[in-house]
């Protein structure tokens, strides 16, 4: 079959088709097209996305993708209504007026070509993106099991024994959300911890405005870190004492705070010169991604232990942070008791092709008592949580 995805929770105008077939306990997904366009440019000047803003941009942004993604594909928007057997969008959580746009279009283009859609929550979707091949030249992989490093091919992106995964723990990481979720299988899910104020993206954006870097704070405060690592390599250290706190660390719990360490973060850069500032930005950089990265990575091996698990899954925009890759890969090389899955980095931010394969997994469940007016039950839910 092949899915439609839709996606606009925040500030990402997302389309994807995503071919999947299932044979003999076989999943074969074949990316068809995956089209994002990003809004970081609109919302940059204000340090953080404008809902308003977003909800305007998607607007402008969905006909344009739909007939481009049509065009490039099947030719013409008529003939992509005939390959198209599922439509699916994201319902929450998110920015609602963000969400409603997406929302509104995909329930219209259900009504209008007579076709199933389902809502898919967002955060899904993140959780299920390890599972999607990464891009090639033709854009299509395969592998004969689901691990981190695929062998690339000619051939749709084979997963089969895939349920052998679980039950996993899934590390949720991005600007909205920073959550801990048990996976006992596909569909079933417990969120086991979650932050307790700002979510890890959160904390990098706020962290890169103190230290006068740009939007989004993830890319730049790396990007200065890594600075820093090149400058410690060559013999160049600073006499200044940077420490941060790692909130929550020790905790019993499997619960996040970031609030403090972003206070913490202000307070020692108030204390230094303008000189110094511009001297110690790449260290006070580096060690912020050091105290965020080691809570993460601490937490959730704290969880995998806990309960028994035979996986550590990760999902989400943080994921693309390079440090945190090799934290875990590091850790689980000395310790092989877990497996490692790590999405694809293109699909570590939002995007359609993820929701477009959650709502096949939907799909199983429900096809053969599938409501005939299904758009009709598709909504925005601003805090939609996973069960």
């Amino acid at each position: 079959m092949i899915i439609l995805g839709i996606e606009t929770s925040c500030d990402e105008t997302s389309l994807a088709l995503l071919e999947i077939s299932q044979r003999k306990g076989q999943l074969f997904l074949n990316p068809i097209k995956s089209i994002v366009t990003s809004q970081i440019k609109i919302h940059a000047p204000y340090g953080g996305v404008v809902p308003m803003l977003s909800a305007r941009e998607h607007v402008k942004n969905l006909p344009i993708i739909f007939q481009r993604l049509a065009r490039e594909t099947y030719g013409s928007s008529k003939k992509l209504k005939t390959k198209v057997d599922l439509l699916a969008v994201t319902e929450g959580p998110g920015l609602i007026p963000a969400l409603l746009m997406g929302v509104n279009f995909s329930r219209t283009l259900a009504w209008a070509w007579e076709k199933p859609i389902l809502g898919i929550n967002h955060l899904e979707g993140h959780l299920l993106s390890f599972l999607l091949p990464p891009k090639t030249e033709n854009y299509q992989s395969s592998i004969t099991n689901p691990e981190p490093h695929r062998v690339q091919g000619h051939k749709p992106h084979v997963v089969y024994g895939f349920q052998a995964i679980f039950p996993a723990i899934c590390l949720l990481v991005s600007g909205g959300h920073t959550q801990l979720i048990y996976l006992k299988k596909i569909s079933q899910y417990q969120v086991v911890g979650e932050t307790l104020d700002d979510a890890a993206g959160e904390c990098f954006d706020k962290g890169a405005r103190i230290l006068g870097l740009g939007y989004p704070g993830g890319p730049v405060i790396a990007a200065e870190a890594e600075k820093y690592q090149k400058q410690a390599a060559e013999g160049i250290t600073t006499t200044i004492r940077i420490a941060l706190p790692r909130p929550m660390l020790n905790s019993h719990n499997y619960d996040f705070s970031f609030s403090g360490l972003k206070t913490a973060l202000l307070y020692s850069w108030q204390k230094l010169s303008p000189i110094e500032k511009n001297k110690l930005r790449p260290a006070f950089a580096f060690e912020l991604q050091e105290a965020i990265t080691d809570v993460l990575v601490a937490k959730t091996l704290k969880a995998a232990h806990k309960y028994q698990v035979s996986s550590i899954i990760l999902g989400g925009g943080v994921t693309a942070n390079q440090r945190l890759r090799e934290k875990f890969q590091s850790v689980l090389k000395q310790n092989d008791k877990f497996n490692l899955f790590l999405p694809p980095l293109e699909y570590t931010t939002d995007n359609a092709m993820m929701i477009a394969l959650a709502a096949f997994f939907h799909w199983q469940k429900q096809s053969l008592r599938f409501p005939k007016n299904s758009w009709q039950k598709v909504t925005a839910e601003a805090n939609l949580r996973l069960s």
